[in-house]
């Protein structure tokens, strides 16, 4: 019976061993707004990549309307040969990899905008009691000059 454990958590930890892992440290899943800023780092990044055949095609387009198409056809074909070529999963991963890493940033970032909210808040409120209450005194004194 031993053995039969023993062989039962060693396929266990074998198949869980040979799955695989994500790379980023939370797998967890991300909501649509999230997606979407990870989508935005990676067309940033294959746009990166492909920087030299975009310019190439918008340098090509300038004042042109329906001769673009075939006018520009080299310049398009390769910066779409580019983008592709660079548009892979891994690049995603990558991508999303990033937006992990920069989680934290944008989270002190947030929490040091509301501080700062916050304070002038703070600073609001005092500014109104301090002109209430000269308010105030200036009505005491018309009526005690009366």
């Amino acid at each position: 019976m031993a053995t039969t454990s023993t062989s039962t958590s060693t396929s266990t930890s074998t198949s869980t061993d040979s799955a695989p892992r994500p790379k980023y440290p939370n797998p967890m899943p991300l909501s649509a707004a999230q997606e979407q800023q990870v989508k935005e780092l990676y067309y940033k990044r294959v746009r990166g990549y492909c920087a030299k055949e975009i310019k190439a095609f918008a340098e090509c387009v300038v004042n042109r309307t329906i001769t673009a198409t075939w006018v520009c056809r080299q310049q398009r074909l390769a910066m779409n040969a580019c983008m592709v070529a660079h548009a892979k999963p891994e690049e995603e991963d990558r991508a999303r990899e990033e937006w992990f890493a920069s989680r934290e940033a944008r989270r002190r970032q947030r929490e040091e905008e509301a501080a700062n909210v916050e304070r002038r808040r703070q600073e609001v409120i005092q500014m109104m009691r301090e002109d209430e209450e000269r308010r105030r005194k200036q009505r005491e004194e018309k009526l005690a000059s009366r």
